[in-house]
């Protein structure tokens, strides 16, 4: 009895110091990384954790992103996501609700700088994912838009993704009816833009 008492307790212990020991990545999206259509566990942030499980990186993903988040939406509630994931890493996935109604580009500006400001002062590193959309609003807004998420990674020094979309927007195969969200069978695509830039930032968390 005191043996079975001893063992759990070990393997207790060891359980507690690997759930200490794993860093968290916090995917701070809008329905684009929020699964919008499909089930949750086929969307892209899902299979992030699969990938990290595979590659044996030692990340748990936890997925705060919401359906029809702006940017402004975005910032109102940073403070309170940093605060309860305390996360390693912030993978920032907003303005293209902001695009699609037009809003103004300096204030999409201010508020990712200032999520990028917040996540960074509570000793995060992030991971910013640019966003492209139609030219409705006109060909210097659309360029102001798309061009926002270069210079933020730069002034921030962060890595960029340049369009989380990219081989998936304006595929019919892979969208769904509504024109705008990615089918189950475009996840694994936008998944590669994302882990082609944010592997090279996690090789060092490797487990031996």
């Amino acid at each position: 009895m005191m043996f079975r008492f001893v063992f759990l307790l070990i393997v207790a212990c060891f359980s507690a110091a690997t759930a200490a020991h794993a860093a968290t990545i916090l995917v701070y999206g809008d329905s684009l990384s929020a699964s919008y259509g499909i089930p949750r566990e086929q969307g892209w942030v899902t299979l992030l954790q699969t990938r990290l499980k595979e590659q044996k990186l030692d990340y748990t993903v936890v997925n705060a992103s919401i359906s029809g988040e702006t940017t402004t939406g975005g910032l109102s509630r940073i403070s309170g996501a940093l605060k309860q994931h305390t996360p390693d890493w912030v993978i920032i996935e907003l303005g293209a609700n902001d695009g699609l109604r037009g809003l103004p580009v300096n204030d999409l500006r201010h508020n990712l700088s200032a999520m990028i400001k917040a996540s960074q002062q509570a000793n995060a590193k992030v991971l910013l994912v640019g966003m492209m959309i139609p030219p409705n609003y006109g060909p210097k807004y659309t360029r102001e838009f798309t061009a926002s998420y270069a210079e933020l990674a730069k002034e921030f020094k962060v890595p960029l993704v340049s369009f989380l979309l990219e081989g998936v927007a304006g595929q019919a195969e892979l969208t769904q009816d509504d024109g705008l969200h990615p089918k189950a069978n475009a996840q694994p695509r936008i998944l590669q833009n994302v882990w082609k830039v944010l592997e090279p930032e996690l090789k060092p968390s490797k487990k031996p």
